[in-house]
């Protein structure tokens, strides 16, 4: 297994892999690999010669220092679950200073709308952080492909607008959200809940399938203040937000109506940890 730590030696590679016509897979995470991140490296595995997995916990998308100094690490093993998926899956794992030469900060990028809700309203600019280290990372590898998951919508949505502005060349591919056995959503933040909070999570999922069998049999106002009470009255939760957008523009839906790109989102804190989560609707 190949595991790089510099640009230069991963560059190098790269070329000579498109020398010889090699097809190249980037799945970027920032470690703590999990079932999610399984189905990712499995689908890139799958679509291309070369698959590289980047491990970089990237300070720039963090908007509070102490949820980054607390985001779980496990490099060796991530290395061991990888090495274990396949012998031929390459690593980058950099130092920050290797990607970030100079100064630690993010790069300022136009979204429109897209990056001022949800997400983007709680964790201001967070999604200028990861959209500087996805386009640094697409720099490096120039991949024929890249794999994100369902789980982030919004961060999908950030990433295609990425590539469709400044790198045509590569394909993004969305694979489905990965559950536990109860429909929490994977999360590398799943296993900083205790056992009652992590038996109680199920409850998100079971509020986004609510949402979305009840959204043409009530009004919107109803879901939420139902989907509150159920999340609230639990020890330790708390509803962020539940919001119905619009899937491709983000835009709020205000009421049902038919033939709407429907996407419900939903965010709760679990004893401060936050947990996101999203349903196709339509």
């Amino acid at each position: 297994m190949i595991i790089e730590n510099k640009i230069k030696n991963v560059k190098k590679s790269v070329s000579y892999d498109k020398r010889n016509s090699k097809k190249i897979s980037l799945v970027p995470t920032m470690g703590s690999i999990h079932k999610g991140h399984i189905f990712l490296i499995e689908e890139a595995l799958k679509k291309s010669d070369v698959v590289w997995v980047s491990i970089f916990i990237n300070p720039t998308q963090f908007h509070d220092l102490i949820d980054y100094k607390n985001y779980p690490r496990s490099l060796n093993q991530d290395i061991d679950i990888i090495h274990s998926l396949s012998q031929n899956i390459r690593i980058f794992s950099p130092e920050i200073n290797e990607m970030y030469s100079e100064t630690v900060s993010y790069e300022k990028f136009d979204f429109g709308k897209i990056d001022k809700v949800m997400e983007g309203k709680y964790r201001p600019n967070h999604f200028n952080g990861v959209a500087t280290v996805v386009s640094k990372l697409f720099d490096i590898f120039k991949p024929d492909y890249t794999f994100f998951g369902q789980k982030d919508y919004q961060q999908v949505l950030i990433v295609k607008n990425i590539i469709n502005k400044n790198f045509n060349g590569i394909k993004l591919i969305t694979c489905k959200t990965v559950r536990e056995t109860n429909g929490l959503a994977i999360s590398s933040r799943n296993r900083l809940l205790d056992e009652n909070d992590y038996v109680n999570s199920k409850i998100i999922y079971e509020m986004l399938v609510f949402a979305k069998d009840s959204f043409n049999k009530l009004k919107i106002s109803e879901i939420k203040e139902h989907v509150s009470n159920k999340i609230n009255t639990i020890p330790n939760f708390e509803l962020d937000y539940l919001d119905f957008r619009n899937s491709n523009s983000l835009e709020k839906i205000i009421c049902s109506e038919a033939n709407q790109n429907l996407h419900i989102f939903i965010c709760v804190k679990v004893n401060g940890i936050r947990l996101i989560d999203n349903i196709d609707a339509k």
